[in-house]
């Protein structure tokens, strides 16, 4: 069995590029760019256990600020699950990681990070 611990270095790029890019829309009020870029984080994130939990952290903290809870509800059972199954490797890559979609759904990853995980 394969043990996820520690991102490599040109996802962990891509992973802080698209936090920062969260930020900066979060920032600037524009809450669907925000999102669209967390999801990018998660994607990136997801088979890394501190990654991953981060991005559903942040998720989390979106949801409060939304004041969606459906949200919220959907990110605390992701927070509770979703770190150790990165660390047993067993995730739906590929997945956005919010309630508007199954947690365990594979899904098609975006080109350029398609791209990036074959690197």
């Amino acid at each position: 069995m394969k043990f996820n611990t520690k991102i490599p270095k040109h996802l962990n790029q891509a992973y802080k590029k698209e936090l920062k890019q969260y930020r900066y829309y979060l920032k600037n009020n524009q809450y669907n760019s925000a999102w669209f870029h967390l999801e990018r984080s998660h994607i990136i994130g997801q088979s890394y256990p501190l990654e991953h939990t981060y991005s559903h952290w942040l998720m989390l903290k979106f949801g409060l600020m939304r004041k969606d809870v459906k949200e919220v509800i959907g990110q605390i059972l992701r927070l509770l699950f979703g770190g150790w199954k990165s660390f047993i490797n067993h995730v739906p890559l590929g997945n956005t990681g919010g309630v508007n979609v199954p947690p365990l759904k594979r899904m098609a990853f975006p080109n350029d990070i398609e791209k990036l995980m074959k690197d």
